[in-house]
């Protein structure tokens, strides 16, 4: 670590030890100053953990003229931690890999370790799954603000959103996190087994200057990245855990649908199918029950047509229960089923 670096920390100490002795728990360093990754005019990344308010009166920025470099001292609390250890991104390096140069607070050392162990738990669970497609869900969004505006700037910022989420989103579902800066995000991305198609994608979005062109990128990444997951993700077989689903789509729909044909509404019937295929889709991203593309059958013009669509699909589901063993809960009147009910 060179001159300048040491001092900053030092007088970091002692600020603590002069205006709150208490709030400073540890400093860590992380960054390119502990890669050696480091070029003349790099800044100091900080791990600096404080424990209450007080803390904050250490956090500062400035700038060193005769280096020509900007310094951001932020502080951070064991929340935020907290947060970061969820896997929430895929940022984690401050968490990861700070290494500790100075401890006040033995106990904040110890959080700190536990937090690393429950992260790379996390990296190495079926969960980092569920994070990974909450990243991408993330980056729908940004593409949708994409979508909304027209001007050129405006579409770089979302196009940034995206590109951000959908990095965070592949290195999460692999297990893994961004250990360098962003200068070696395609490094870094280069060793997961994912198409190069990703990083050219992502590429050329960065240089577009036309807003159609630049949606349209997004668009692909999005696809390949949700590809890219989803085809690796092992689903169950069907089992007694779909217990119910068929009589709730049944019971939630069916009738509605029906109804909605006798009375011409359109809008009630297209709101009925897309329910019931809201539901279908959800369990099929767990549970491989084979494809149920309903809404491609919704008919506005012949409403009685998407009767028979919601009984073919539903019959369909039906073959999903029979499958899993489960029985569809029918009886022949109210009778029947109270006396079933109450001798169970």
């Amino acid at each position: 670590m060179n001159t300048v670096n040491q001092k900053i920390i030092q007088a970091v100490i002692d600020k603590a030890n002069k205006i709150c002795p208490d709030a400073l728990a540890l400093i860590g360093v992380y960054g390119s100053a502990d890669t050696e990754d480091e070029y003349e005019r790099s800044d100091l990344d900080l791990l600096i953990l404080i424990e209450n308010d007080e803390g904050w009166k250490l956090g500062t920025g400035f700038i060193l003229d005769d280096r020509k470099v900007g310094y951001d001292i932020y502080c951070t609390t064991r929340d935020g931690l907290k947060y970061d250890a969820e896997c929430h991104h895929a940022r984690l390096s401050k968490l990861m890999d700070s290494r500790i140069v100075y401890v006040n607070h033995q106990d904040a050392y110890d959080d700190l370790t536990e937090l690393r162990a429950q992260a790379q738990q996390l990296l190495n669970s079926e969960e980092r799954i569920q994070r990974a497609n909450e990243a991408v869900d993330k980056a729908k969004i940004a593409y949708a603000n994409a979508c909304l505006h027209d001007g050129l700037g405006q579409v770089r910022l979302e196009t940034c959103g995206v590109i951000t989420y959908l990095c965070d989103a592949v290195m999460l579902y692999h297990g893994q996190y961004f250990k360098r800066g962003v200068k070696r995000t395609f490094e870094e991305l280069s060793a997961l087994p994912i198409d190069g198609v990703f990083v050219r994608l992502i590429q050329e979005a960065v240089v577009c200057k036309d807003v159609g062109q630049m949606r349209d990128l997004l668009k692909q990444l999005i696809l390949y990245a949700e590809g890219h997951i989803q085809k690796r993700i092992v689903k169950e077989q069907p089992s007694a855990s779909l217990s119910g689903t068929y009589e709730e789509m049944y019971s939630n729909w069916r009738n509605k649908v029906e109804e909605a044909a006798k009375n011409a509404n359109a809008f009630s019937s297209f709101m009925g199918l897309c329910s019931f295929q809201f539901m279908l889709s959800d369990i099929a991203e767990d549970v491989e029950i084979g494809s149920f593309p309903v809404m491609d059958e919704f008919d506005p013009e012949h409403l009685e047509n998407d009767v028979t669509v919601f009984d073919k699909y539903l019959q369909k589901y039906e073959q999903v229960y029979q499958q899993a063993g489960i029985n569809v809960e029918r009886y022949a009147d109210v009778d029947e089923f109270v006396a079933d009910y109450l001798d169970r």
